[in-house]
C-alpha cells in the first residue's frame, strides 16, 4: 500500500480507480506536469487487465480476466513510452463442425490459399470465401476511417458518416441490425455464426435486436488498430498495466493502493474525495476528479440517481493443460486450431437458439463459447519448467449466459454451465479435455470459472458487465460532451469503460479524460 501525503496539499487531479484507463489518464497528466493521486481500492493496480498465478504451485502467469488486445491505440503506447508489445496470432480462427457425418472445420488464417481451400472444403464452393473477402473488406474500410477518431474530440454522427464515406457500409453497421448484412453476405450457417460472434462478446442480444446493441459491439470488435486484428499481449495482460503503472510513477503520479474512494464532493471548480483505508478515512482535495469506475459507481460516489442496471452475459474460464488435446477433424493440427479463436457451438442457428433459451430464463442446451491458447503465441507466461514439459494455457469465453441465470445459486449454476460447455468442446476432441488438464500442488485440476456475479463481486463490474454498460456509438449524442467523458459536474470526468468510446482494453477513455483536462474542456 502506498500512502499519499497527509497534508493540505491540493492535487491537480485525483483518479479514482487504478485500472488501465485510470493509469493512462494519470500518466498523461503527470507527464504534462500535473500533480496526480490515484486511489485504488485493491492492493494492486490493473483492474480487469491483470495477470495472476491462479493455480497453487504452478508457475503460469495467466491473463485472468481480459486477455487480448485490439483497441489500444499505438499512439498511447508511443506517447507514454510504454515497454509493452503485442504479437499477432498465426491463425485468426478455427471452427470445428460435423458435416455429412464426418468431422471437419473452418480454418481462417495460415495464408490466403489455405483459408480459401478451407472454405471450399466446408461449403463445396468458392462462393462463401468470396463473400467473406467482400464482407471484411467493408469492415476494414470502416476500421481505417473510424479507429483514428477514438482519440480525437467526439465527431458528430454526420461527421463520422462523412469520414466513413461509404453509404452501404454505414447502413450495414450503423443503421440496420447486423444480422441483415450477415444474411445478405453469407449462405452457410457456420460462416454466418463465425461472423456474428463479434457482435455478441459480453453482449446479450440477438442478431436482429432493434436496439442495435449488437451492432455497437460488432463495430468495436472489427475496428481495432484500423484492421480489426486481436493480438496477444506479450507477458500477459498484466504486462500492459505494469508498464502503465511504471510510466505513471516515473512521471510523478502517486499510486495509493488499499485506498477506497467512498465519496466525491465537487462544485465544478474544486473537489474533495473521501477515501477509506485499513487505518481509517482521509480526504484528498483536487481541481479535477477522474473516475475510472462504472457509471453506477460514479453515481454512488457523487450522490446522484443510479443509471439503468447493467448486466453481463459471459462465462470466463482459465485452464492449464499438460498438452493440447487432439481433434476429431483429421485435417486440424491442435497447435494451429487453438492458436486463434476456437469457436464452439457458434453456428448461426445455434447462437439464436442459445439466446432464445437464455432469454426464457434457462441455460442454453448447447452453450456457445470461444477458446484460445495464449502460450502458443507467447510462451513467456509459462516458467521454463512448464514450458519445457509441453504445458499450455487455454482461455474460454462463454456467450449468452446473462447474470440473471446465476441469481438462484451462483455456484451450482456456474458448475452446471461449465460442465455443459466443456461437453460441447469434448464433442470435437479425439480425447476428453479432462485427460489433458494439469493438476496443482494439491492435486486439483487446473481450471477456474467466473460468472458475471463473480466478476461483479471481484471487480465491481455492474451486473458483471465487462463494458460497465451497453457500448455507445463512437460519435456524439445528446449530453455526451466534447470528449465523451463529461459528467454533470464540470470538473468530474468519467474515464472508465462506461465512457463514450469505452469498453475493452483500449486506454481510450483514460486518454480522452486527460485531454479534456489538459485542453481545458473539463473545467
Amino acid at each position: 500500500m502506498t500512502t499519499p501525503p497527509r497534508t493540505s496539499r491540493t492535487y491537480d487531479a485525483v483518479v479514482v480507480g487504478g485500472g488501465h484507463n485510470g493509469l493512462v489518464a494519470a500518466a498523461y497528466l503527470a507527464r504534462a506536469g500535473r500533480s496526480v493521486l490515484v486511489l485504488e481500492r485493491l492492493d494492486h493496480t490493473g483492474g480487469a487487465a491483470v495477470s495472476a498465478r491462479p493455480f497453487a504451485g504452478v508457475d503460469a502467469r495467466l491473463s485472468r480476466y481480459s486477455y487480448l488486445v485490439s483497441l489500444l491505440p499505438g499512439k498511447i503506447v508511443r506517447d507514454l513510452g510504454l515497454d509493452f508489445r503485442v504479437r499477432a496470432r498465426s491463425v485468426s480462427s478455427y471452427t470445428p463442425v460435423e458435416r455429412s457425418g464426418r468431422p471437419t472445420g473452418l480454418l481462417v488464417g495460415g495464408g490466403e490459399r489455405r483459408t480459401r481451400e478451407s472454405f471450399a472444403r466446408l461449403t463445396g464452393s468458392e462462393r462463401e470465401y468470396a463473400a467473406w473477402q467482400r464482407f471484411y473488406a467493408m469492415t476494414g474500410h470502416v476500421a481505417r476511417r473510424v479507429f483514428p477518431t477514438l482519440t480525437e474530440p467526439l465527431p458528430t454522427r454526420d461527421e463520422l458518416r462523412r469520414r466513413v464515406d461509404d453509404e452501404a457500409a454505414w447502413r450495414a453497421l450503423f443503421e440496420e441490425p447486423v444480422g441483415v448484412t450477415i444474411e445478405e453476405h453469407f449462405a452457410d450457417d457456420l460462416v454466418r455464426g463465425v461472423a456474428l460472434t463479434d457482435a455478441l462478446i459480453g453482449t446479450f442480444a440477438d442478431a436482429h435486436d432493434p436496439s442495435l446493441v449488437q451492432n455497437r459491439c460488432f463495430l468495436y470488435h472489427v475496428i481495432g488498430g484500423g484492421t480489426g486484428a486481436w493480438d496477444v499481449p506479450v507477458g500477459g495482460m498484466g504486462a500492459l498495466t505494469d508498464a502503465l503503472a511504471a510510466a505513471a510513477r516515473a512521471a510523478g503520479a502517486v499510486l495509493a493502493t488499499g485506498h477506497e474512494a467512498v465519496r466525491i464532493d465537487a462544485d465544478g471548480r474544486t473537489a474533495e474525495v473521501t477515501y477509506r483505508t485499513a487505518d481509517g478515512e482521509g480526504v484528498a482535495a483536487a481541481r479535477h476528479v477522474l473516475v475510472n469506475a462504472s457509471p453506477r459507481e460514479l453515481a454512488a460516489l457523487t450522490g446522484q440517481a443510479p443509471p439503468p442496471p447493467a448486466e453481463g452475459a459471459q462465462l470466463k474460464v482459465n485452464m492449464l493443460l499438460t498438452r493440447l488435446p487432439r481433434l476429431r477433424d483429421p485435417e486440424a493440427d491442435p497447435r494451429e486450431a487453438f492458436a486463434g479463436t476456437f469457436h464452439i457451438a457458434e453456428g448461426y442457428r445455434q447462437l439464436a437458439a442459445a439466446h432464445a433459451r437464455a432469454a426464457a430464463g434457462e441455460l442454453p442446451d448447447a452453450p456457445p463459447c470461444e477458446i484460445y491458447c495464449h502460450s502458443l503465441t507467447d510462451p513467456t507466461i509459462l516458467a521454463p519448467g512448464p514450458a519445457a514439459a509441453g504445458m499450455h494455457t487455454l482461455t474460454l469465453f462463454g456467450l449468452h449466459t446473462p447474470a440473471r441465470l446465476f441469481a438462484r445459486d451462483n455456484d451450482a449454476v456456474r458448475a452446471e454451465l461449465l460442465k455443459s460447455t466443456l461437453a460441447q468442446l469434448d464433442a470435437h476432441l479425439a480425447e476428453p479435455l479432462a485427460d489433458c488438464l494439469a493438476t496443482d500442488a494439491e492435486g486439483r485440476p487446473c481450471i477456474e470459472a467466473r460468472s458475471p456475479l463473480d466478476l461483479e463481486r471481484d471487480l465491481r463490474l455492474p451486473g458483471g458487465n465487462i463494458f460497465h454498460r451497453e457500448l455507445s456509438w463512437p460519435h456524439a449524442q445528446d449530453g455526451t460532451g466534447h470528449w465523451g467523458v463529461e459528467t454533470g459536474q464540470a470538473n468530474v470526468l468519467l474515464c472508465g469503460a462506461g465512457a463514450v468510446r469505452g469498453g475493452g482494453v483500449s486506454g481510450v477513455p483514460g486518454h480522452n479524460a486527460a485531454m479534456a483536462v489538459l485542453n481545458g474542456t473539463g473545467a
